[in-house]
């Protein structure tokens, strides 16, 4: 991965002069999800480069060491061979980019990929994940026992309360915090979006989040009633873009929650594409949080191989 961004100063009078223009956001919002998407062997190459974007992630009540295990191997081998081999790409290495799980299932996770033979990144909710709502004390002890297990990327959740009362020092010493507790492994921080009451808070609280040494700022837990959506990741992308611009500082962004299907990726890869540009289409820089995504990716490649969708036990379940 790359170069840990590492932040900069807490720029107030940057933050307290931002103004986000709604209505032009919203258009611009219509224009991407207006757009046709790209067809055939394009598609099915968008596609498989999609899945290396992917934190295949379980965060459920009910997690065990069996579905831990057999997600991890999901992530090792996300795509069937033969369906690779009649692409040629069996001998690319194609995995997803991480596996994300609780905290108390990191060892799972990591003895899991260690089985399967593989180093792919164990990624870890903590702070209290998804509210956010217990003793800070008790979040920060949460990030370095991830990380003790072997987490080497943290997700970490914000305090909306700071954002909402519009406690921009507050916040950007606790995600410092964050920051701090992480050590060597990549923090991501989530801002809950759809809890932050306007498009304006939320390029703020991603100033904030980039400036306080955030890796990647994502946009939702998947737990809110409204997650991942376009005018929210093009106000998080524009900030990205000026963070970068100002400091010369690459932030990731990581949409998650209630993307679900290939056509919505090939939606986000190219939104990025044409905000931030190509070099942000690597792992290092763009993650994309979801559950069953990888399997209507897989429909689609096995339809563009075959010319028909698969019976429900042609593809085994993530």
């Amino acid at each position: 991965m790359a170069e840990h961004c590492r932040g900069s100063e807490l720029d107030l009078s940057w933050i307290t002069r931002v103004q986000v223009n709604q209505a032009a956001v919203l258009r611009r919002a219509e224009q991407i999800q207006a757009r046709r998407s790209v067809k055939e062997e394009w598609q099915a190459a968008w596609l498989l480069k999609a899945v290396t974007f992917i934190d295949l992630t379980t965060l459920s009540g009910d997690d065990t060491f069996s579905n831990v295990q057999r997600l991890c191997y999901k992530a090792r081998y996300p795509i069937q061979e033969d369906l690779l081999k009649a692409l040629n790409m069996h001998d690319k290495g194609i995995t997803t980019a991480a596996v994300c799980v609780y905290p108390a299932r990191v060892c799972d996770a990591v003895k899991a990929l260690k089985a399967a033979g593989c180093n792919i990144p164990v990624a870890s909710v903590a702070t209290g994940f998804p509210a956010g709502q217990t003793h800070l004390k008790t979040r920060l002890e949460e990030i370095r026992l991830a990380v003790e297990d072997g987490a080497t990327e943290i997700d970490v959740v914000i305090s909306r309360t700071l954002v909402l009362t519009g406690k921009w020092e507050a916040l950007y010493d606790e995600i410092s915090q964050f920051r701090k507790a992480c050590g060597e492994a990549h923090l991501k921080t989530i801002l809950a979006t759809g809890e932050l009451g306007s498009l304006t808070n939320v390029y703020k609280a991603s100033l904030v989040a980039m400036m306080a040494g955030s890796d990647f700022i994502k946009t939702s837990t998947g737990k809110e009633t409204v997650n991942a959506t376009f005018p929210v990741a093009i106000v998080m992308l524009r900030a990205i873009r000026d963070f970068f611009w100002k400091t010369g500082k690459k932030v990731g962004f990581k949409p998650a929650g209630g993307i679900r299907t290939a056509k919505e990726s090939l939606a986000w890869l190219s939104l990025v594409k044409e905000e931030l540009g190509d070099e942000w289409l690597t792992p290092d820089l763009f993650r994309i949080g979801a559950s069953s995504l990888l399997l209507d990716i897989e429909k689609q490649i096995y339809y563009h191989v075959t010319g028909q969708y698969p019976a429900y036990y042609h593809l085994p379940m993530s």
